[in-house]
Formats: structure tokens, sequence, C-alpha cells
């Protein structure tokens, strides 16, 4: 158990996100979370967290917007002093060939998904610096590392996080703060649960373990990175995707 220790993760009351706020919460972190507008995805996390019997700050704001990112990583800090581990989580897709794909729907997919990595990491760092201490997990894609057809804005987002992620293990290493990427491929969430049933099988035919992962799985990978077993590890992309890209 990781007692005492505090986790940031953006993008999590839903989805992956949300699994890896529970499965930190199972292993003694305390969690904060953000959030644009409440819901009862927000209080269904909050209630999760909670009943794994550790505390849950839930703060207002906007990844897109700097300011935002700013004040509530202000906010996280005055509640705990501290954020041992930051991941970056949060993103969008709006899929569409590139020839009938809308300006807009690219830079929206890399502010969200690229952007906003850099604006909450920006504001997270200062804190893991003084403290010579931290851990830094991004949420990639398979997609960033083969590319997938009608992808084009988010492949390109989430290759983007891969190279934020080794430039940025390089910066910090020497004030013990690691940096990673998990790059998960088709999983089992909201987003896939609107395929079709045989779209859905085509997929799992097409991945060696046969099947489709779980958020579960991506977010013990990221349990992984967020403990102290992973001390001699920081630059790296570890595919969740059952080995989908070997």
């Amino acid at each position: 158990m990781e007692e005492n220790k505090i986790a940031l993760i953006t993008g999590a009351t839903r989805g992956i996100g949300k699994q890896i706020a529970i499965t930190l919460a199972n292993s003694g972190f305390d969690i904060v979370i953000n959030y644009r507008k409440e819901n009862k995805d927000l209080e269904d996390t909050k209630k999760e967290i909670e009943e794994a019997g550790r505390k849950c700050l839930a703060v207002q704001g906007d990844v897109s917007n700097y300011e935002d990112c700013e004040r509530f990583i202000k906010e996280a800090i005055e509640k705990f002093g501290k954020i041992d581990v930051l991941v970056n989580n949060a993103g969008i897709t709006r899929d569409n060939l590139l020839m009938r794909m809308k300006k807009e729907d690219f830079q929206d997919v890399l502010n969200v998904n690229q952007v906003c990595t850099f604006k909450v990491t920006k504001n997270v760092i200062p804190y893991m610096m003084k403290a010579r201490n931290g851990r830094i997990v991004n949420i990639s894609s398979v997609v960033g590392i083969v590319g997938n057809a009608g992808q084009t804005n988010y492949s390109a987002s989430k290759a983007g996080i891969i190279g934020f992620t080794k430039s940025l293990a390089k910066e910090v290493a020497s004030r013990n703060i690691l940096v990673n990427a998990v790059a998960p491929g088709f999983i089992e969430t909201n987003m896939t649960d609107v395929l079709k049933d045989e779209i859905k099988e085509n997929i799992a035919k097409s991945i060696p373990l046969k099947r489709m992962g779980k958020a579960e799985d991506v977010a013990n990978v990221v349990k992984f990175l967020a403990s102290k077993e992973s001390s001699y590890i920081t630059g790296q992309v570890i595919n969740v995707d059952g080995g989908m890209i070997m």
C-alpha cells in the first residue's frame, strides 16, 4: 500500500480514468480529480474512492484552460500539501477521414489530448521539482505508434504525447521524477460500447489474445508505474494491447 500518497488524475469521471482513480485509491492513494460540471459520473467516482477508505478532492476546472489548471492544482496543494503522482488521462476523439475532417475537429483533439497534457504538467512539475520526487504517467495510445485510418487527429495527438513523455523524462530524471506513458489498444469503455457487436468481434479476432482489454488492464500498469517498484523506469512507453502491435 502506498500510504500518504496523493494522485491527481485528469478525465477521471468515467472509463479508463475512473478505473485508474479507483485502482490507485485501493492501493492507498488519496485522489484529486477535476471536473467541468457536476454530474452523476463525478458523484459515482467520488463515492467509489471514498468507499475504498481514501479521501477524494474534486476540483472544478477545465484542463483546456491554463488558468483553470493553475487554480485547481493550487487547490490540491492547499488541501494535501503535495502531488506525488500525476496521470494525464483526459482525452477526446473526433474521428473522420482527413478529406472530410473539419479543421476544428483536428485542433480540438490536439488541444485536449496533447496541449492539455502540457498545461497540467507545467503546473504540477514545480511542486515535484521542489520535492525532488514524483511520478508522471501520460495516457497515449497504440495508434500514436502505428496510426489508424480515420484518426489522423487522434493519432497525431497521442504520438505527440510519446515525444513529450520522453523529452520530459530526460529533463527531470535528476530530480527523481519519473515520466512514462501507457499506450492502450482496444479497451472496453463507453467509447467502444457504441460499436456494433460484429465490429467488436472482428477487432477481437485481430488481437493475439483474442479479446479486447478492460480498463483494469490499463489501471494496473499505471498503478505499477506510480509505485516504488518502478523506481528505475523512466521515458518508457508500455503497450497494453493484448499483443496487437508486437
